[in-house]
């Protein structure tokens, strides 16, 4: 019995980790990440990682336990969510693709915004660009099918709880070696995988608000 509860619970973290890191995806929101804190030191740039991944942790957590019954409390639905969502995302992505990019001498000039870059580590950079919408919806959708019985209920638990941090250390690791990768694919090349990562963090805000309206739409159609 416990053999069977043990490979059930990898085969549950394989499933959980590798559609929460698909559907984030640190390493390409790193760029985006890079953008969004560019006037900062590496060391001001990994603590701003590090309270994104903090954050990203109790939304994983806090979705993945309890984030049908918080959404069913304030009467949110998820295609509301998912258009709110998706309408932040793409007008974040839209004011990258048109901000002018800072010449490497003015980096400097920006340190002090530290504090306001702090400020907004919870929103925007965690919520929606890191764990959006549509991480929410993927780590409820995970959370759906819970066992009656006890014991595997808790087993399925600490598998959610592993998930959780291991996608967050994921995020913190991208986050932090973001400055590390921009020197790797040199200030040209960094500008033009940013304004990718823009343009693709447009195209999966539309797609989301696309979704929720869908669902909308599809909910009118069939009636109550």
């Amino acid at each position: 019995m416990s053999e069977f509860l043990a490979g059930r619970s990898f085969g549950d973290f394989l499933f959980g980790f590798g559609a929460l890191f698909a559907i984030i995806n640190p390493y390409g929101l790193a760029f985006v990440f890079l953008e969004r804190t560019i006037g900062l030191s590496e060391h001001e740039r990994a603590r701003i990682a590090l309270r994104v991944a903090v954050y990203a942790f109790f939304v994983l957590l806090g979705s993945l336990f309890v984030g049908s019954e918080i959404m069913r409390f304030f009467g949110i639905s998820m295609p509301a969510l998912r258009i709110a969502g998706g309408l932040v995302v793409a007008a974040t992505a839209w004011s990258m693709l048109h901000a002018i990019p800072l010449a490497a001498d003015n980096h400097a000039s920006f340190s002090a915004n530290y504090a306001t870059i702090r400020g907004m580590a919870f929103f925007p950079l965690t919520i929606p660009l890191t764990t959006g919408p549509g991480t929410i919806a993927t780590a409820i959708a995970i959370s759906t099918n819970r066992p009656s019985d006890l014991d595997a209920l808790f087993s399925l638990s600490i598998v959610w709880l592993i998930i959780a941090v291991a996608v967050s250390a994921t995020i913190y690791h991208a986050y932090r070696k973001s400055g590390a990768m921009a020197r790797l694919f040199g200030e040209e090349g960094t500008s033009v995988i940013t304004r990718l990562s823009a343009f693709l963090l447009l195209c999966i805000g539309v797609q989301i608000m696309i979704t929720g309206i869908t669902e909308i739409g599809r909910t009118i159609h069939n009636g109550p």
